[in-house]
């Protein structure tokens, strides 16, 4: 990892780079797509929900942290194609499970999509499992 790596919350002037950052580094096949006003909306509810991994002035990585005030959910974990395997994932990982523990989460879940092998061996690393006998319904609105 380098030694210029700042992880920390998105300020709202990087929320138009961010969805830039996602359109190259994130996996958007088969859902929804983000809009700014949607990552608007999110950051003025809770301003450190989304953190990012910036590098000077790139940003290398994003992980949102979701608090329902029972459960921790986690998404959008994507890390720039050409600094991935540089431990900028498990850094956000780590950062996110922080920021959940300093809200009182006991338990976090991680939105994953099936098929996306590479990042399902990172959240496997992390110490998380696959729940078989669960199902995502998803409807939108």
């Amino acid at each position: 990892m380098s030694d210029h790596l700042v992880l920390r919350a998105a300020e709202s002037r990087e929320l138009a780079a961010v969805m830039a950052f996602w359109a190259t580094a994130a996996e958007n096949a088969g859902r929804p797509a983000d809009t700014l006003a949607a990552v608007a909306a999110l950051h003025l509810r809770d301003a450190d929900a989304l953190i990012v991994a910036v590098e000077g002035d790139r940003i290398v990585g994003t992980i949102i942290v979701g608090w329902d005030g029972w459960r921790c959910h986690l998404y959008r974990l994507a890390v720039h194609p050409d600094r991935r395997r540089a431990g900028i994932g498990r850094a956000l990982i780590a950062a996110a499970e922080n920021r959940a523990r300093a809200l009182g989460g006991t338990r976090m879940d991680a939105m994953v999509l099936d098929d996306n092998d590479q990042a399902h061996r990172i959240w496997a690393a992390g110490g998380y499992r696959r729940q078989e006998e669960w199902s995502r319904w998803v409807k939108p609105l």
